[in-house]
């Protein structure tokens, strides 16, 4: 029975033993298969760290609006009688746009008018007799009352005419309508948006921490999508008193020449206002960086000699930065990088930290500060 035991125990070891010798002797092998491969070299782009003249900039989107901008309407009802504009019409102040018809008003006007002269009549006659005492001094008093009256019925009527001749309450350009003669205009009714487009004005929200950074006619630069190229210059005019309660901006207006009429009222503004001196940041092309939740990377190159023959490899060494503004295509590096240090600006989605490179910088990606939009 013992020696059954064992045997059974020989055979049982013989086996394990075979199957961890087996085992190590793979693992063995394998180390080294892999100490023989060489690592392959990651083709990259690189571009030097270098150190350049920044402008703190306020960066922000608004709105333009006209300076003054009305829907010109009437104050009294009537049927149009004539159209003297045509849409799209640059207009001058109190030039007249529509007229309403008012031929009735005309006559009610010569009858008050008459009304008002026999008053007139009246009080004088009247007064000649109070100086012989032919009538009281009270008959006088209330032709002159009488007389008042009728004067300011005239009035009233003139001022109703007046209303019927509706004219531009300031200089600007007339936009699209489609009032015609015979229409039936009731009072308020809009006929035509009048826009004065020079000075324009432009309203954006800066953070409440931005503030104190702005001041009354601080220089702004104001760019738009519908003028490709062009820049439009102006100064901060006011600033909100207060606080937007759900965003924690403020909104602050500034105002641009616009003599050439190339803005109109409702575009999307890009606005940007130069802050302090500038300072010398590090910058690198924004293709350099990888954006992460735990933070942001480059990958510096560092040269290390090879083991067997003494020739310098390139490493790619993975570094964690902080990072600045933006502007163009390029931001400005606070920490992690130096002025001059090489870092890859293409194939990093390749690497990992300590790859061994080769660089070809055949392709470089741009690195424009202000880059200009390209025509097809």
């Amino acid at each position: 029975m013992f020696k059954s035991m064992l045997l059974m125990l020989t055979v049982v070891g013989l086996i394990f033993g075979g199957i961890f010798g087996y085992q190590a002797f793979g693992n063995m092998m394998m180390k080294k298969y892999f100490a023989s491969v060489s690592e392959p070299v990651v083709a990259v782009a690189t571009i030097k760290a270098r150190s350049e003249p920044w402008q703190s900039r306020i960066k922000a989107v608004g709105d333009l609006l006209s300076a003054r901008g009305v829907e010109v309407s009437g104050e009294v009802s009537g049927q149009v009688q004539k159209v003297s504009f045509v849409s799209g019409d640059d207009v001058k102040e109190n030039d007249i746009l529509v007229e309403l018809k008012s031929d009735i008003d005309q006559a009610q006007l010569k009858a008050l008018e008459a009304a008002a002269e026999l008053a007139r009549i009246n009080y004088i006659r009247d007064q000649k007799q109070v100086e012989i005492q032919a009538v009281s001094q009270a008959v006088v008093d209330a032709d002159a009352a009488e007389l008042k009256s009728r004067e300011a019925l005239v009035e009233q009527q003139l001022a109703l005419i007046s209303k019927k001749v509706i004219r531009a309450p300031f200089t600007g350009k007339l936009g699209i309508s489609s009032i015609a003669v015979g229409k039936f205009l009731n009072p308020g009714e809009p006929i035509v948006t009048l826009q004065s487009l020079d000075p324009m004005r432009v309203n954006f929200y800066v953070p409440q921490q931005e503030i104190g950074r702005l001041m009354i006619n601080q220089t702004i630069m104001v760019t738009s999508d519908a003028r490709p190229g062009r820049t439009f210059e102006g100064k901060i005019t006011a600033f909100n008193p207060r606080i937007e309660k759900d965003s924690r901006n403020v909104l602050v207006e500034a105002v641009l020449d616009n003599s050439k009429g190339e803005l109109l009222p409702g575009m999307f503004a890009a606005v940007e206002v130069e802050t302090g001196a500038p300072v010398n940041y590090v910058t690198i092309p924004q293709t350099c960086v990888s954006f992460n939740p735990y933070g942001e990377t480059v990958y510096r190159i560092e040269e290390k000699p090879a083991a067997e023959d003494g020739k310098i490899v390139l490493i790619a060494r993975q570094t964690f930065i902080k990072t600045g503004e933006t502007r163009g295509d390029q931001i400005a590096v606070l920490e992690g990088v130096k002025a001059g240090e090489m870092v890859i600006s293409a194939g990093q989605h390749k690497l990992k930290n300590g790859s061994v490179v080769a660089v070809n910088n055949e392709v470089q990606p741009s690195n424009d500060p202000a880059p200009k939009p390209q025509e097809d």
